[in-house]
């Protein structure tokens, strides 16, 4: 396995959330190039409540063309700590407010062209509040119990790779903690 070493990078497009790169790289003595989607990272946030529910958002998502069940999310903002951004987006999202928040993974959803790192967080002790959706959002909050959650995944009612991810971290915390069959 060896390095590719980056020759030359062009700026294809820059938006205000993303950028799209080409690098023209070298790889074990060949010329290759790789189109890179630039991102400033995210948060994935699975918020449980004191009846053990977890708080899931519904919102249609243009490139899949549907509305889809997930965990509250969103992009971190320019100098803002994944921390900070984890309790702005699930205040924003569901209306909550957490007590207790806990790093607990971060993992790339698709590493082969983006450089999106996902930071995933465990809220608890949660508090309402009210919710702050941006204007571009139309967001429905949606209470599941874990196992009606991990349900509806495995019936493929769930789609979304970082509910998926979230759900099943939950789920095997919980198992392993004795508190789930």
């Amino acid at each position: 396995m060896g390095n590719e070493d980056i020759v030359e990078t062009e700026t294809l497009y820059s938006g205000s959330m993303i950028s799209l790169l080409r690098y023209h790289v070298t790889l074990g003595g060949r010329r290759l190039v790789r189109e890179v989607v630039k991102h400033p990272g995210a948060v994935a946030v699975i918020p449980v409540n004191d009846e053990g529910r977890i708080i899931m958002v519904k919102q249609h998502r243009l490139p899949s063309g549907r509305s889809l069940l997930e965990i509250p999310a969103g992009t971190r903002r320019v100098g803002e700590d994944e921390e900070e951004c984890a309790h702005r987006e699930l205040l924003e999202e569901t209306g909550y407010r957490a007590r207790v928040l806990r790093k607990v993974l971060s993992f790339y959803p698709a590493p082969g062209y983006s450089t999106e790192k996902i930071t995933l967080f465990l809220a608890e002790d949660l508090e309402k509040a009210e919710q702050r959706l941006e204007e571009d959002e139309a967001i429905e909050v949606v209470e599941k119990p874990l196992e009606e959650a991990l349900v509806m995944l495995r019936n493929g009612l769930v789609e979304d790779a970082k509910t998926i991810i979230g759900l099943y971290w939950l789920a095997e915390q919980l198992k392993a903690a004795g508190r789930v069959g």
